[in-house]
C-alpha cells in the first residue's frame, strides 16, 4: 500500500502536481490545503489576506477527483469565504482537506471533525483559523488486513511555529479523533502540515499514544521545496505504529509539486 500526503498548496502549481499525482497512483492521498468550488467557477482564483497573495485552483477537490477516477473521495471544509476571478469578480470557495481512498478498498470506518474552532461560512477571518481533520480506517477486502490513516492540517500563527496553548488543544483534540477509530492495534498512520517544530511537545504526546515520527526518525531536516524560500523547513510529518517504523519512506525534494514536499509511505 502506498500512502501520501502533502500539502497542496491551493494547486498553484498543477501543471506539475497533476501528471504528479496520475503518475504515483497512491492507494490513499491525503491533501491538506485543497479548495472546493460549491457553485460552478472558472478554473482559478485568488486569495488575498495580510500575509499571501494566492493564484488558487477553484476546484482543486475536483480536479484531483477527476485525475483519480477509480478512488473514493472525501472532502472536509473548513472555512467558506469569497475569492476573485481573474475579472475580480466574486465567486465562493471552500477550504479544507481532501481524501482519496481507492475504490476497491472499503473504507470501513470515516472521521471528519475540527482540531481547532468550528466551521466558519462567513469568511477566511483572523488566524488562526478553524482546521480540521480526516481519519478512516481502511480494510482490503482480498487480505483482511487494515490499516487506520489520518491527517490534519495544523493551526498557522504568524509568531512562529513554537508550542502555544491553542497548538497544545489541537494535539490532544487530534488524539481525541485519532483514537476513536484506532483502537491502538493493527497498523496506523497520521500525517499532514502540523505547522510544528520537532522539538514540540506534540510528538511526546503523539508517542504515547503509539505513534512515532518517521522524519525525525530517518534525521530529515527539510520538508520544503525551493518554491519556498523562508529559513524554516520543517512543517510536514508523518507518525506511524511501531511496526511500520521499517516501511520505505521517502520525502522528494523533485518535482516540485507544491511549497511542500510530499510524504511517501510504501509497505
Amino acid at each position: 500500500m502506498k500512502i501520501v500526503s502533502l500539502n497542496a498548496w491551493g494547486g498553484q502549481v498543477w501543471d506539475a502536481l497533476a501528471p504528479w499525482i496520475v503518475g504515483l497512483q497512491p492507494d490513499v492521498l491525503c491533501l491538506q490545503e485543497v479548495t472546493r468550488a460549491p457553485v460552478p467557477s472558472p478554473d482559478w482564483l485568488r486569495y488575498v489576506d495580510p500575509y499571501r497573495d494566492l493564484s488558487q485552483r477553484a476546484d482543486l477537490f475536483g480536479d484531483v477527483s477527476r485525475l483519480l477516477p477509480d478512488h473514493q473521495p472525501f472532502f472536509a471544509p473548513a472555512t467558506r469565504g469569497t475569492l476573485a476571478d481573474e475579472n475580480g469578480q466574486p465567486a465562493p470557495s471552500e477550504h479544507g482537506l481532501g481524501f482519496w481512498a481507492r475504490r476497491d478498498l472499503a473504507v470501513t470506518r470515516i472521521l471528519q471533525d475540527f482540531v481547532h474552532a468550528d466551521f466558519r461560512p462567513d469568511g477566511w477571518g483572523p488566524e488562526p483559523v478553524s482546521r480540521t481533520m480526516q481519519v478512516a480506517q481502511i480494510v482490503d477486502p482480498a487480505s483482511g488486513v487494515s490499516v487506520c490513516v489520518g491527517h490534519f492540517h495544523g493551526l498557522r500563527d504568524p509568531a512562529g511555529k513554537a508550542d502555544t496553548p491553542a497548538r497544545m488543544a489541537q494535539t490532544e483534540r487530534a488524539v481525541q479523533i485519532f483514537n476513536h477509530i484506532w483502537d491502538g492495534q493493527g497498523a496506523a498512520v497520521l500525517a499532514g502540515d502540523f505547522n510544528l517544530l520537532p522539538d514540540s511537545a506534540a510528538f511526546d504526546r503523539f508517542r504515547q499514544m503509539g505513534l512515532h515520527d518517521l522524519i525525525t526518525h530517518h534525521g530529515i531536516l527539510d520538508t520544503r521545496t525551493g518554491l519556498y524560500d523562508k529559513p524554516q523547513r520543517f512543517a510536514d510529518y508523518m507518525l506511524v505504529s511501531e511496526g511500520l517504523l521499517s516501511a520505505r519512506f521517502d520525502v522528494p525534494a523533485q518535482p516540485e509539486v507544491s511549497d511542500h514536499r510530499p510524504l511517501i509511505l510504501a509497505f
